[in-house]
């Protein structure tokens, strides 16, 4: 049997040779090999440290911070956040993963529930989707109109720059992963029985989407992508290398007491993108 895309069965338990090789590389991910455990660690507690000094600046200062992680199903947003606030106070670092809207909510402007959960003084609120579901998966499903998107594409930069405006430090990350790491990750999902509430109805017909996704996630990148709230996308075809990445961004981007710059050090810019040279790369291939 050839090895297609066409070959992938997700039921079965036996997964593709040509995704175990395949998927770290896919989508033009720059690194060979994953960043191993014991070097992930070593990198990763010093970083954590630095992120328990900035929780105490927020406190004292009253500052507010806003990160969106946004990307494909099974990019690694849910444990990006997880490793955030690992050493953290939840009080303070919330976790917002909210489900579909209600029935009422539907009724609603379309912002209004995500308004809820902006963070008030000391607070940091770390959205595992929001309101850029309006660009991705809504879209692409056909759970809005195309008319819908367009005026969200529109609206959002504006609500987003009162929110810079208003003093909110904003992050917006898009986690990028190639087509066979996806696959990888849905079928160790499918068949993990540990993890299988991680994957639905909707993630398995994604699969059959991918250059819909690709299509909308370019069209959003393009049309929300400002000075007032740029996005970050980073390459996550290795999660423990994302993660470490995406706390460099924050740490980077915020003066608080005690920072240290060996620590912080700088950021990979071949991990971490500016969405132009991602959309050239994916147009190009």
């Amino acid at each position: 049997m050839a090895d297609t895309r066409d070959d992938f069965d997700i039921e079965n338990p036996e997964l593709p040779k040509w995704i175990k090789k395949g998927a770290l590389k896919s989508g033009g991910y720059p690194y060979a090999r994953r960043i191993d455990e014991d070097e992930y660690v070593k990198l990763l507690i010093p970083l954590q440290i630095e992120l328990v000094k900035l929780q105490s600046h927020q406190i004292k200062t009253g500052g507010r911070m806003l990160a969106l992680f946004e990307g494909r199903d099974a990019a690694g947003k849910g444990g990006a956040i997880d490793t955030f606030r690992e050493h953290l106070n939840g009080r303070y670092w919330l976790d917002v993963a909210l489900p579909k809207p209600s029935d009422r909510e539907r009724t609603q402007w379309y912002f209004q529930r995500y308004v809820d959960w902006l963070p008030a003084a000391a607070e940091t609120a770390l959205f595992d989707r929001s309101w850029y579901n309006r660009a991705g998966v809504e879209p692409v499903m056909g759970f809005c109109t195309p008319e819908q998107t367009e005026e969200f594409l529109s609206d959002a930069p504006r609500f987003e720059k009162m929110l810079v405006k208003d003093g909110v430090h904003l992050f917006k990350f898009w986690l990028a992963i190639g087509r066979e790491m996806q696959m990888r990750r849905f079928h160790e999902r499918r068949h993990d029985p540990l993890k299988q509430w991680k994957i639905s109805a909707i993630d398995i017909a994604a699969l059959g989407k991918w250059d819909s996704y690709t299509d909308a996630a370019h069209r959003m990148l393009r049309a929300t992508h400002t000075d007032e709230a740029p996005w970050r996308v980073v390459l996550a075809n290795d999660k423990r290398r994302a993660r470490l990445e995406m706390i460099r961004v924050v740490l980077q981007s915020i003066d608080y007491e005690g920072k240290d710059p060996a620590v912080v050090a700088k950021i990979d810019d071949r991990i971490v993108i500016e969405p132009e040279r991602f959309i050239k790369h994916h147009s190009d291939s």
